[in-house]
């Protein structure tokens, strides 16, 4: 094997500052959600819905700037100025799709709600209506700083991305106790500091593109290049198609779990925000695998891509055994903040525990090699992997085992751990 593209302390300065990043990210929804549960249980699960429907629209723009991958290659190859182009082709895209849909939810928002939820309560449909109206404004910047991010780390440079994420969450933490607390807005007051939160993470991120190779800030002047545009595409597209089918099936799977009351909803979303934690570093290490596998492919190094993937997988497990047991113990302490029926403490605490058990054996299987392939240039056959699994195992038999076998919002998690196998 040639000299190797990362030493051990190039993959740590990598992966530790999108760890970081990522548990941010997500230490700000726990935080809202611990605040939401002072307005109520039906707040809780108002949020939840549309944090869903949010869910799926950053999973877009996410798959999108998978198509940076191509950007990697570039580097890798030692092509800056293709490069640059392939960045600012992939930008302009996102962010013209994320126009189009804030539009779409916000004149068809009522319709959403009603298709995807018509059977939750009138409490939880109000807190959902007002949650969503406020945060779609933020899909065009969510974009942006999506999209920003994705090429800040194709860079090999994850502490930019980390070091805007610390100060924005600071932020919306700060207003969301100043609004929630203090002015007594309710879900009102979580939404507000979310979207200006979004807002600067976008202006930061076009902002300190100027001093890098790639300038993010022409992103409005670049032209059209339909070339690369296809490129990008190739990848892009069928990670969205992708992407799209998974968080459509967990609404599918949410509107399942709506059939079950209240209780089972509120520890469905606890749950669901706790696991975030407990598949972290998962999450964050697949986020720097698309640099290493693109710049190993750009480099025509194919001997490293593969030593990188087997080495990157060792890692991937210790680190979710690691998680598993920090969460455990500090599951009491943050069951004692959440205003919870009994019921829906002990659905949490089963979630907490299986998944924790299923996700250390199986998700870097699942999850990981898919980044292989797509950062190698092959998005197609994931996708197809990911479409047949999702449908069969995760939406036909969220019904069966939930409903037919009355497991109740259990089978729901059931399910999903047949879709990851």
């Amino acid at each position: 094997m040639k000299e190797k593209l990362y030493s051990n302390k190039n993959l740590l300065y990598l992966f530790i500052p999108l760890v970081i990043e990522q548990g941010l990210e997500y230490l700000v929804g726990f935080a809202d959600s611990l605040m939401v549960a002072k307005v109520g249980e039906a707040a809780v699960s108002g949020v939840s819905l549309v944090d869903f429907v949010m869910a799926l629209l950053i999973s877009i723009f996410t798959a999108l700037a998978t198509g940076g991958a191509i950007t990697g290659q570039y580097l890798g190859s030692k092509k800056d100025n293709e490069a640059n182009q392939s960045a600012l082709q992939m930008m302009k895209v996102t962010f013209y799709l994320s126009i189009v849909i804030t539009l779409i939810i916000f004149v068809f928002k009522n319709s959403i709600l009603h298709l995807l939820f018509g059977s939750i309560s009138s409490d939880v449909y109000h807190h959902a209506m007002t949650y969503l109206n406020v945060v779609v404004l933020s899909i065009p910047f969510l974009a942006i700083y999506n999209g920003g991010a994705a090429i800040f780390r194709t860079m090999n440079n994850s502490k930019l991305p980390m070091q805007i994420m610390l100060v924005m969450n600071i932020v919306n933490v700060i207003g969301n106790a100043l609004c929630v607390f203090i002015l007594k807005m309710g879900v009102e007051g979580i939404a507000i500091p979310t979207l200006v939160s979004r807002v600067g993470a976008a202006l930061l991120i076009l902002y300190f593109s100027k001093k890098t190779t790639i300038h993010l800030s022409q992103l409005m002047n670049i032209k059209i290049n339909r070339n690369m545009i296809e490129k990008i595409l190739n990848i892009g597209i069928p990670f969205g198609i992708e992407n799209s089918m998974f968080y459509l099936g967990r609404l599918i799977v949410l509107s399942i779990v709506s059939l079950f009351g209240t209780a089972s909803i509120a520890a469905n979303s606890v749950g669901g925000t706790l696991v975030m934690f407990q598949v972290l570093p998962g999450t964050a290490i697949n986020l720097g695998l698309t640099s290493i596998i693109s710049h190993c492919i750009g480099a025509n190094d194919y001997d490293q891509a593969k030593y990188y993937t087997k080495k990157i997988n060792r890692w991937m497990h210790i680190s979710f055994i690691i998680s598993t047991v920090i969460i455990l113990l500090l599951m009491p302490l943050i069951m004692s903040f959440y205003n919870l029926s009994s019921r829906a403490t002990s659905y949490v605490w089963q979630i907490i525990i299986l998944h924790g058990i299923m996700m250390t054996l199986i998700w870097p299987y699942g999850y990981m090699l898919p980044v292989i392939f797509r950062s190698s240039g092959d998005a197609k056959f994931p996708m197809i992997v990911s479409i047949i699994s999702m449908v069969i195992c995760r939406i036909l038999f969220s019904y069966i085992l939930a409903v037919i076998f009355n497991m109740g919002m259990m089978g729901t998690w059931y399910a999903m751990f047949l879709d990851w196998i």
